[in-house]
């Protein structure tokens, strides 16, 4: 029982450290507008706050991601299969939220691809380098006070479905932090946390209350 104890009051003390280690960075909001033209069964979110977009296809087509250099760098195919090109340098810049990720002599953007099959969900999540600040060192300049919620710029990332070309819109918005600095998921998780170390208090303590006198627990 005590090792339930501390293991509550664990959680405590490591909640912030993983929340801080989140990829993308609580402090920005990138979003997604629209998806022109808008097709069925193709839905497009932002996930992570600014680090990653997510791409669902159920429909029948074959949806392209194209890459920095408007080569195809990803696609999801109508049967659900998702496949990464491996000549594309998106798929390792894309390693790096900063794009320091060294990229190797066999890609080229003017190369004809070579499909890598991920996954067969119909589903692809990457990291974009065009939803998000790009430097770790200075603020963007349209961001005067950082106590205000602040547009930073729109940004769009190139689609073909079926061939046709297709835009997914956006912007990206800077967010203050609340009063206290305190990430708002660690906020709405700490009453979870503190409520299942009370409960095991109270189950500790009636089991004591049950245990014959002079019993350790």
């Amino acid at each position: 029982m005590r090792r339930m104890l501390i293991l509550a009051l664990g959680l405590l003390a490591v909640a912030p450290a993983t929340v801080a280690a989140h990829e993308g960075n609580p402090n920005y909001e990138s979003r997604v507008l629209s998806v022109s033209p808008a097709v069925d069964g193709v839905r497009v979110q932002v996930a992570n706050y600014d680090d990653s977009l997510n791409l669902v296809n159920t429909s029948s087509k074959t949806v392209t991601v194209e890459g920095y250099e408007e080569e195809p760098y990803a696609r999801v195919q109508g049967d659900g299969t998702v496949q990464v090109n491996q000549k594309s340098p998106a798929t390792y810049l894309n390693d790096d939220r900063y794009g320091k990720a060294e990229v190797p002599a066999s890609a080229d953007p003017k190369a004809p691809p070579t499909w890598k099959t991920i996954d067969k969900t119909g589903r692809f999540t990457w990291h974009d380098h065009r939803i998000h600040w790009m430097s770790s060192a200075a603020d963007p300049p349209q961001l005067k006070d950082k106590d205000k919620r602040t547009r930073i710029f729109g940004w769009t990332v190139p689609l073909t479905v079926d061939g046709q070309r297709a835009t997914v819109s956006g912007d990206l918005f800077w967010k203050p932090s609340d009063d206290s600095g305190v990430p708002l998921a660690l906020l709405l998780a700490i009453p979870l946390i503190i409520g299942a170390g009370v409960a095991l208090l109270v189950v500790a303590r009636r089991r004591r209350d049950r245990r014959p006198a002079g019993e350790a627990w």
